[in-house]
């Protein structure tokens, strides 16, 4: 039960947030008994119950903190609870059925049965010790079945020539629908329209039953005071009230999956070990409350998700922290600012490891007078069940350098993100940048189009174990990477470049002992860094005779590309043949390129050269290390040549002059 100790810590470290609304985009770390709704309708009344006036909430201010029970919180099936105070117009009217409303099939024995049952809950809270004026008010009011007529009168809702509701507005004409018809979701009818209430008392500025904090606290009291079943809790290990049931919506508004349940009375859930379902895990209900409440904002603030998975790291008092789910870009958003107040992009290894060295110091700086980090992943099988897939507890420091360590150990130069991303970096800056791909690029690296959500999260889980627990990299998702970016023909060049960097990069990674340098190191002189050179040198040969000759198509380099990886000298002699008439095509222009192979073959062992065995990854690492220093000699070549001032990002032609 350690997560659900931490997240009740961190709602207690929080708690003067609870309930204060700072945006209309912000999070809310919601007050305990407290869910979240979206409304379409505000109805106003005054300290009497009499109605004043209403209207139709726009999408954008529909979100509304409401009260709710256990029941309510996560009501579902053919009878779903009335909610405390604000609800749907089946429950809040009384003559909803009188005007053609339609009630859940639960109900349609009885049509009056859900507006009974929210009045009877609300004349108990009303006639409490707890209870508001505001509360009295709307009882008041409710009581008088006037609603959906007095919402007809004020042009809220619209009805036919019958006085019945409309089911929908005629399609042809859009131009004139109603604002209620634009509000509700495309499946919804008028009679799902859920209501909120602002309450005008003369003196009260505070009008708004949703941001009431003392009618916050009315509600929690009255609640907390009608809880009899009690208990040991697990959490705090002290006798209390226990939670029946627990809260869902924790990674949307539609999340109906649970942590905790135990409502399979007529499965194997828990039936032959115990009698019931708070003999497996007692929890108290109002650390339930808390813990899942803190983990709602927690995630709606600074969580990661991707369809059903949601992952969240934080500290309990709220400090920034860096996410083991980002690449470079997106750990020195959250951490990182050089002295000018702009973010710094690295493109170089310089660079790179001098910006991720300043970007940590400053998470460390923060995090300085913290107990722990936590980090806790979720996915859901079922609609109805959800399960922590991975959770950790660490020392900010430890954290800290197992991420420090797994970007410096898998970074590689990429390309794949635009510099345009921050506005800081200028148009003419170079497109490759150093950074450790993050584990969603990965996954999208290993599988392409085979990669569905469900392994794709599985794949993103692997990931993160080996950066937060520091085990190697899963060798079967190494060996996929690698075989993909050996075989260019069947991806398009942007997938493939993307798909070459991030396979380096694991490759580096899973070989780290090996200390691979992101530049090309001219002095190493192990077979398959060699032949990748050997394969570099002959592509970027053929792709400049292409180019001088006015064609466009793939290599010959890169479509034997993984035949060369599974037997490279048989390959090398056919690719070593074809390269005859580009040569001839250069002339004296090719001569640098021609002296580098001569260079390169040099330096291979003669029994390592005419070895067939296969390659492995490192092949790869010098094929790309190569590819980038003709690249960068083309570049210099570039900025010598033109006029000062005028753009230097012009196409790469890929040779390396007449070295």
């Amino acid at each position: 039960m350690s997560w659900i100790q931490k997240l009740y810590e961190t709602y207690e470290e929080n708690k003067q947030l609870a309930g204060v609304i700072r945006g209309e985009d912000a999070p809310v770390l919601l007050p305990i008994c407290h869910t979240t709704q979206k409304a379409q309708i505000t109805v106003v009344i005054d300290g009497e119950g009499n109605f004043l006036r209403a209207s139709v909430i726009p999408a954008a201010d529909s979100q509304t903190i409401i009260p709710c029970t256990e029941s309510s919180g996560s009501r579902a099936g053919v009878k779903p609870v009335n909610h405390p105070l604000c609800d749907k117009l089946q429950y809040v009217a009384g003559d909803f059925s009188l005007h053609g409303g339609k009630v859940t099939s639960g109900f349609k024995k009885n049509p009056g049965e859900p507006y009974e049952l929210y009045c009877q809950d609300l004349k108990q809270w009303v006639e409490s010790p707890a209870t508001h004026e505001k509360v009295a008010a709307i009882y008041h009011y409710v009581k008088k079945r006037t609603l959906v007529s007095d919402l007809i009168s004020s042009q809220c809702l619209w009805t036919d020539e019958d006085g019945q509701l409309l089911v929908e507005w005629p399609k042809d004409d859009k131009d004139n629908m109603p604002e209620i018809f634009r509000v509700l979701s495309p499946t919804a009818v008028q009679s799902d329209a859920f209501v909120r209430w602002v309450v005008e008392i003369p003196g009260n500025p505070q009008r708004e039953v949703w941001t009431d904090i003392t009618l916050y606290d009315a509600w929690i009291s009255y609640y907390i005071s009608m809880q009899s079943f009690k208990g040991l809790c697990y959490v705090t290990g002290q006798a209390s009230e226990l939670a029946l049931s627990h809260p869902a919506k924790l990674r949307n508004q539609g999340d109906k999956a649970k942590l905790i349940s135990s409502n399979d009375i007529r499965g194997y859930t828990f039936r032959g070990r115990f009698h019931d379902g708070q003999q497996t895990a007692g929890v108290s209900f109002e650390v339930t409350q808390k813990a899942h409440n803190a983990l709602r904002w927690l995630i709606d603030r600074q969580g990661v998700r991707n369809g059903s998975l949601a992952l969240v790291t934080w500290a309990q008092k709220g400090e920034v922290v860096p996410d083991p789910m980002a690449d470079y870009f997106g750990l020195s958003s959250r951490g990182d600012v050089s002295d000018d107040g702009g973010q710094r992009t690295a493109y170089t290894a310089e660079e790179f490891f001098e910006a991720l060295k300043k970007c940590l110091y400053g998470y460390r700086k923060r995090l300085a007078h913290t107990k722990e980090v936590m980090i806790i992943m979720l996915d859901a099988a079922t609609t109805g069940r959800l399960s922590i897939r991975l959770y950790r507890e660490l020392v900010p420091e430890d954290f800290i350098q197992r991420i420090e360590n797994w970007h410096r150990t898998a970074a590689w130069v990429h390309t794949y993100r635009n510099p345009k991303w921050s506005k800081e970096v200028k148009e003419s800056a170079p497109k490759r940048y150093v950074s450790a791909p993050s584990p969603f690029d990965i996954a999208e690296a290993a599988y392409g189009r085979r990669l569905d959500e469900t392994l794709q999260n599985k794949t993103v889980e692997r990931v993160l174990r080996c950066q937060l627990d520091g085990v190697p990299l899963p060798l079967d998702l190494v060996e996929t990477t690698l075989r993909r970016a050996s075989s260019p023909l069947g991806m398009e060049r942007w997938e493939w470049e993307k798909t070459l960097t991030i396979a380096c990069a694991m490759y580096r990674k899973h070989c780290e002992r090996e200390g691979y340098a992101l530049a090309l190191e001219e002095n190493r002189k192990t077979r398959d860094y060699l032949y990748g050179r050997l394969l570099a040198l002959a592509d970027n040969l053929e792709e400049w005779a292409l180019k001088e000759g006015g064609e466009q198509r793939q290599t010959n380099a890169l479509r034997l590309m993984q035949r060369f990886s599974e037997r490279p000298f048989s390959t090398w002699r056919s690719i070593e043949l074809s390269l005859h008439p580009y040569k001839a095509r250069l002339g004296a222009k090719g001569k640098g390129l021609i002296n580098r192979m001569t260079e390169v073959m040099a330096l291979f062992d003669a029994d390592d050269f005419i070895s067939d065995k296969k390659l492995t990854g490192e092949f790869l690492l010098g094929y790309h290390c190569q590819k980038r220093a003709l690249w960068k000699n083309t570049e210099e070549q570039q900025q010598q040549d033109e006029p000062q001032g005028q753009s230097q990002d012009q196409p790469i032609e890929g040779t390396e002059g007449g070295e």
